[in-house]
This record gives structure tokens, sequence and C-alpha cells, in this order.
């Protein structure tokens, strides 16, 4: 039986977290991220670690310090690793022919960033009908110049929670309801 769940782990990236652009609840979202990770590993679902690829940018090009995956975050060989090009992960990238060929129809959303890279790819999702669960606190960003990343966060939970589903559904849940949630699936 194919996995009809992937996890999806947004840039989780070494250059996204430094002291120059601190995140909320870094420690927190990872573990939970890790606690995930876990569990879809053991239930067999896919997990989907995407890096942001910038090269030609200046940041974040493919094998420097920024772009390598966070040392917490706690990886297997099974995880899948893929490169996006732009806030949106089906944008140019491999996303898309990788959940139809393991049949997916679930997608858990975590990472970073809450207000561009998460957002762009719960809205592409959703467009595509898949079901979604982001998150509530598996999602992190740093501080915007008119309001706290806590604040940003908060609202995009709110957002989400408010939108109109197409022929998927979005959820978004603590991770608590999320664990137990899968636990039994």
């Amino acid at each position: 039986m194919k996995p009809n769940k992937a996890l999806l782990v947004i840039d989780m990236q070494k250059g996204s977290f430094t002291p120059k652009t601190p995140r909320f609840d870094t420690e927190g979202v990872v573990a939970r991220i890790n606690t995930l990770a876990a569990l879809f590993r053991q239930k067999g679902w896919p997990v989907v670690l995407i890096q942001h690829d910038g090269t030609g940018t200046g940041e974040f090009k493919k094998n420097n310090w920024d772009w390598e995956l966070l040392d917490e975050l706690q990886t297997e060989p099974t995880d899948t690793l893929l490169d996006k090009y732009a806030n949106d992960v089906f944008y140019r990238s491999k996303l898309q022919e990788l959940l139809t060929t393991w049949e997916t129809q679930e997608l858990l959303i975590t990472g970073c960033a809450t207000d561009f890279c998460v957002e762009a790819t719960v809205q592409s999702a959703l467009a595509k009908d898949y079901n979604i669960t982001v998150v509530a606190d598996g999602h992190t960003t740093g501080d915007r110049p008119h309001l706290p990343a806590q604040k940003v966060i908060e609202h995009y939970n709110w957002v989400w929670q408010n939108m109109i589903p197409t022929k998927g559904n979005i959820r978004v849940e603590d991770f608590e309801k999320v664990i137990e949630k899968f636990k039994g699936t």
C-alpha cells in the first residue's frame, strides 16, 4: 500500500536561523518537527526536507553553509531531500511529481518562514486540492517591521483556518492534536 500522507519540512536551513535572523521558538519548532518526522518514518510515510536553493542570488547557494539543514534537525537516509527555487515549494521543483508517484492526498506542513515559504506552499497545495494540516506550532518566522513573529504566526494560523476549501480541506492544529490523530492512523 502506498502512503497517502507526506510531511513537508520547509527551509529549516542554517542561513534562516542566524543571530541576524532570529526565529520565534526555534528549539520548540525543531523538536516538534523531529517528533512528527519520527512518527511519519515509523508509519512508512514520506518525510520531505525542502531546502531553498538560491544559486545565483548570493544566498543559500547549494552546498554552502547557509543552504545546509539545521544540525538539530534529525534526518534519516530514507528522507527525501528536495530543492526549491521560489517561496512556493511546488514552483519548478519535483514536489508535485513525487506526491503523484506516492499517491499523496494529505500534506502535513511545517517549517520556515510562516509568512513567506510556508504561506506560499499552503496556498499552492490548497489550489491543487490536497488535504492540508498546518501544524499551528510547527512553523516559525522572525519579527517583521510592524509585527512581532508570534503575532505573524498567530495571524497566518487564523488566515488558514478561515480559508475557503477546494476539493481538499485545510486544518490548523496544535502539535499535540496532530500527534494524537496520526498515531491512531
